[in-house]
Formats: structure tokens, sequence, C-alpha cells
């Protein structure tokens, strides 16, 4: 027996961290830590795609088509992984076809770049685009499907378009009789609850359904939500099961292992994107055309003895044709701003106010990413963030009633 209880778990945990150094991937390493004489074990994360157990069952002797994009992986335990799509040919699981969203199926393409329809080279499967013209699977590329599998990564930002594309799948499934299988993710931004709630005059693509512009829920959540709350027309449910995660809460920290589309390079630039992507319905940059996307924000109308930034947008992976490209603009870098955990305002509010060019700041993509008019009415008015995030508090109880029935995490 061990005398000295603090010397004993001490020894523990060095093996178990010895033990466990090479072989659990990033996003899934065991920690084990002292405190106040306890040894406290966080499990691994544990994705839905990797729960192979739980749904290949459902796919046997079916017509598989899958909705997926380079974040569809199985995870390893030597830190490599596999795409969803090659694990089910290795398995024998029948897939028919590839639906992919915004950016493509190798998250190539631009943001509101035309994704083509074509055949994966890899696999030698179809693929047919989700974005474009055609948002919603028709008839005709449902028609020899037995089941869908859905496995993309979202940022759980409401204009993040992943979540439309799944409201369109799965209207399209129910119409047709086909059932949907949800494989979750944890959601990087899961941990709080942000926003105007969008207003329905503004619904479109990049805001489909009432909900806060940050609502702190998983995708497969979300699903859950969709079905339940009778978004889909004319009451119609979908057939949908999905796959839960392991071991996770909306208070655990998942840092993206793969980029979820090409202007989300990084943990900075995902966690600061549901602030500065309100820019993109303005006249100022978020970093498009540089390696720091969703990271600063600026212009080359911005004072530069305030703004004292530079930087230099040119044509790169994921922007074509950057705004400003070309131009140098000015403005703030935000790569080592600390963590949120809200929404930040105040960069949008400060940089309207240091505009001269007030009357031609927002454009009418503003109202459709911000969800309602009066964000844009408010800060041209002058108010502060208080005084803005207080106007949303009803809207956001609301929500929060609403989002507590669908939940499968704490």
């Amino acid at each position: 027996m061990f005398k000295n209880t603090y010397f004993f778990l001490v020894s523990i945990a060095l093996f178990g961290l010895i033990s466990c150094k090479n072989t659990a991937p990033k996003n899934k390493e065991i920690v084990l830590s002292i405190n106040s004489n306890r040894l406290k074990i966080t499990k691994p994360i544990v994705i839905g795609a990797n729960q192979t157990e739980a749904y290949l069952p459902l796919l046997q002797n079916k017509k598989v088509a899958v909705v997926a994009n380079q974040t569809s992986v199985i995870f390893k335990t030597d830190n490599t992984y596999t795409h969803l799509v090659d694990s089910l040919q290795r398995l024998q699981i029948n897939l028919v076809k590839v639906f992919a969203p915004e950016h493509g199926f190798r998250g190539q393409a631009d943001a509101g770049a035309h994704v083509a329809n074509g055949i994966d080279i890899t696999t030698g499967l179809p693929l047919i685009s989700l974005y474009g013209k055609n948002k919603k699977p028709t008839s005709d590329q449902l028609k020899d499907i037995d089941i869908v599998v859905f496995d993309i990564q979202d940022v759980g930002v409401r204009f993040y378009t992943y979540i439309s594309t799944l409201h369109y799948v799965m209207e399209a499934c129910a119409e047709a009789g086909i059932s949907v299988i949800v494989l979750d993710r944890p959601n990087p931004n899961g941990n709080y609850i942000d926003g105007a709630v969008l207003e329905p005059p503004f619904k479109s693509f990049v805001g489909m359904h009432p909900v806060p512009l940050v609502y702190g829920m998983s995708i497969g959540e979300y699903a859950q939500m969709i079905n339940g709350e009778n978004w889909l027309p004319n009451g119609i449910k979908c057939n949908l099961k999905v796959i839960p995660l392991k071991n996770y809460t909306h208070k655990s920290v998942y840092n993206l292992p793969i980029r979820p589309s090409p202007n989300l390079p990084n943990a900075q630039a995902v966690n600061l994107y549901p602030s500065l992507a309100l820019f993109e319905g303005t006249t100022v940059s978020c970093g498009r055309g540089t390696e720091m996307q969703f990271q600063l924000f600026g212009a080359p109308f911005l004072p530069k003895d305030t703004y004292t930034f530079s930087f230099l947008p040119q044509p790169n992976f994921g922007a074509k044709y950057p705004k400003f490209k070309g131009e140098l603009s000015y403005g703030l870098d935000l790569r080592k701003v600390n963590k949120l955990n809200k929404l930040n305002l105040e960069w949008l509010i400060t940089a309207y106010a240091d505009t001269n060019k007030k009357d031609s700041f927002f454009n009418s993509f503003f109202t459709k990413l911000a969800g309602t008019k009066k964000l844009q009415e408010q800060i041209e008015a002058g108010l502060s963030q208080v005084t803005i995030k207080k106007s949303w508090q009803n809207g956001l109880d609301k929500f929060k009633i609403v989002r507590a029935k669908y939940l499968i995490y704490d």
C-alpha cells in the first residue's frame, strides 16, 4: 500500500501520459491531471463517423449516397485519417453517388463560387453539386438511393451554409421517403448563443431558420430541430437518425483538424468568424486574399494613423477575386486576440464610425447575414454594443427554450 496518496496519483498520471503520448490523435488526447487529490480523466471525443458499429448495419444491402466534403473523415489512432467515402467503399458499402456542398467535395472552391457536377477521380463516383442552382437534390438524383449519410463539419454559425444544405437534403429525402443518417461532429463555437434571431422576411440560403447568429448546437442537434419545429414544408418529416458524439459537451474545446472551408485556416479564424463575417456585408475586408483570413479587418480608406496594421490582398487559395485586390489596406490584426465567448460588434461599430464613406459602407448582403434590418439601423444611429445586444435578449430567451428540446449533450 502507498501511504503517500499524492505520490501514487502522480505516478499513475505520468505513466498514463507516457503510454498515450504516441497513440492518441489530435483533439482526442486522454488528459490526466491531479486536482484535490483526485485523478481526473478526460475521455477522448469520439465523432459519429468513427462509430462504424452504430451505422454500418444500417447501410448493409442498401444503395447509399453521402453528403460530404474534405472534413468527412474517420480518425485513426496514429494522427492520420481516411475519408469516409474511401472507408465505406473498402467496407463494401454500395455507394452510388456523393453530394457536395458549398466549396465542393474536396473543399477547394471559393465562397459563393459555382460548384460543378462531375466524377470524383479517386473513387470514380458521380459528384452532384448542392451549391449553385441545384441546392436541393432532385427526385431524379435520389431515385436510385435507399439512404443518405450526411457528414460535414459545421462551425455553428447561421450563415455558414452547411446547415442550409442539411435542410434541403432532409426536405428532399422526406419527400422521396428516403432515410437520412447524420454523423455528428463537435461545434467549435458550441459554447455560447448570441446574435439577433433571423426574421422571416430575411430568409435566404445564408439564413433559413429563426435562430440566432450563433446557436450553440451540434449539426446533429440542429437536424433534430429542423424536424421537430416543422421547418420542412407542408409539415413533412424526415426519417432521421443521428449518430451522436461520445464524451462531448457544449463546453468541450475542439480545434478542427481540417479546415472546414478554404478561408477558415485555423482555430483563431473559426473563433472570430461569427464576429468578422459581418464585414462581408460591408466595404471592409476581413482578410480574404491573405493568409490571415478572418483574423483581421481593414480597407484602403480606413485612417492609417488609427489603423496602423496594413495588408495587401492578392488572389490565393479560396479567393480568386479578393476585395481590394492589390490595394494596400489598413486595419487591425486580431491574430492574438483572446478567444471569444460572445459576438464582438465593437470592431464593426468602430470601423463604421471611422470611415468617411458611411453612405456606401453597408451593402444588401449585410441584412441577409444579420438576419434583420435593425442591426444596420442601430449601427448607423450610433447605438452601443450593449444597447444593441439588449434588443436581442427577448428573441434569445425564446430560442433557448426551443433549443433545449433537441439537445443531445449538456
